[in-house]
């Protein structure tokens, strides 16, 4: 048995599949399963990867309640978490009453970085990148003119001293910023990158150590509110206006303590995660930027603010990096993704991000409505035993059968799943 498999890429699907069978790394069942799974047409799915061997499914639900600047909007998610797509729908449903969410976007620029070092003057360094700035407009629009055409293309050019560890300026960088139109548009700005550094490096004298895009794109924020009534949070053990408070308050706490921010962000990249997944949009690249932008003060903190306004209200807000694309890349390749910027009625780029970071923040609403109220484990709990239903080997009827079992149980774990599934098929 080997993974050194020359000449890998090389092959068609089948023999790939093939030589792990042989080689020992797939059993006769998987490579059939495998084989079976192929919803993109074989080219398509091996123009997008290297050493393609199969396709991954994962189950697409849509989240519904959602209306973001006045308009209803159906929202397709992919994602394997139970509860995610309920939870989601439900902190939806709250905000309808008083208008759903409001967004607002100031501008939406990518940012590219020249990063130059070995001056010997940094500071007039960089007086002459501005006096450049007229002569590196025109280089980017040589660079390229199709995104010029589309009204797009470089924006601003920021000139940066970057200091290291002892307070020494240590590198200049250029910040290319850039409109990619509706494009996630790193290939565009790269491409700009690579049309102006030479020149800028020719006239500063220094070394260019590398030219890429930045993944905190602070010029593509997007912000979403939204309003709750004290009177539609009460439950039947405590009133709205507690349970305002309580969240308020377990907002304030994610401010301070960075183990518990980790945790009340992760919940509303859960929402975000499963847009940008469905709609054929890097998922990592928005997280970078979403997690880089919450420790902006110098301290990782709460992604969303939840505060309580003079008219008995909730009030969320969440503001993030938002860079996607409804155009180019894998988007255009990906059938399923046309057909969810269907569900979400996008007209541009930038509805699409407004959609998301108002998800993020209905993912954050219900998630810190269950955890100061009646506890996170009730409502992902009824969810979660479906999942041990499957895992334990149910099918059908069974699934149901055996999830309302274990919820009537003190605890449910794999091997209580297994036993009581035995039971029923007895």
């Amino acid at each position: 048995m080997t993974s050194n498999l020359s000449k890998f890429y090389k092959k068609t699907r089948a023999e790939r599949l093939a030589q792990l069978h042989d080689e020992g790394f797939l059993s006769s069942d998987s490579l059939e399963l495998i084989k079976a799974n192929t919803i993109l047409e074989e080219t398509v799915a091996n123009s997008l990867i290297e050493n393609q061997i199969g396709q991954f499914p994962l189950p697409m639900g849509v989240a519904l309640n959602f209306i973001v600047d006045g308009k209803d909007i159906v929202v397709p998610m992919v994602v394997e978490e139970p509860s995610v797509i309920a939870a989601c729908s439900n902190g939806a449903k709250f905000m309808r009453p008083l208008g759903g969410f409001e967004t607002t976007v100031k501008e939406r620029g990518l940012i590219g970085q020249i990063i130059i070092s070995d001056l010997e003057d940094f500071e007039q360094a960089k007086s002459t990148i501005l006096s450049h700035e007229h002569d590196i407009f025109e280089l980017a629009k040589e660079a390229h003119p199709s995104i010029v055409a589309r009204s797009g293309g470089l924006l601003s050019i920021e000139p940066r001293l970057i200091k290291n560890e002892s307070g020494d300026i240590e590198f200049l960088t250029i910040h290319l910023v850039v409109d990619v139109k509706d494009a996630m548009g790193a290939n565009i700005v790269n491409t700009l990158l690579e049309g102006t550094k030479n020149q800028i490096n020719e006239w500063l004298g220094g070394n260019c150590l590398m030219s890429i895009l930045s993944n905190y794109n602070d010029h593509s924020l997007v912000t979403s509110e939204c309003r709750v009534s004290f009177d539609d949070l009460a439950t039947g053990d405590m009133d709205g206006k507690t349970i305002a408070q309580r969240i308020a308050a377990a907002t304030r706490y994610a401010k301070l303590d960075p183990y518990r921010a980790a945790t009340h962000n992760k919940g509303i990249m859960n929402g975000i995660d499963s847009v940008l997944i469905a709609t054929g949009n890097d998922t990592r690249a928005v997280a970078a930027g979403a997690h880089a932008y919450a420790a902006r003060t110098g301290s990782y903190q709460s992604m969303s603010n939840w505060t309580i306004n003079d008219d008995n209200e909730l009030v969320g807000e969440l503001t993030l990096p938002m860079p996607v694309g409804s155009v180019g890349g894998a988007i255009s390749v990906l059938p399923l993704a046309k057909i969810n910027q269907e569900l979400l009625q996008l007209d541009s780029a930038i509805d699409l991000a407004k959609a998301v970071v108002s998800v993020g923040l209905a993912q954050n609403f219900s998630a810190l409505k269950a955890l100061v109220s009646e506890g996170i484990q009730r409502g992902h709990m009824s969810l979660h035993a479906k999942s041990l239903a499957i895992h334990a080997g149910a099918i059908g009827d069974e699934i149901d059968d055996l999830a309302n079992r274990l919820k009537n149980e003190k605890q449910m774990n794999s091997k209580l799943a297994t036993e009581l599934l035995l039971k029923i098929r007895s």
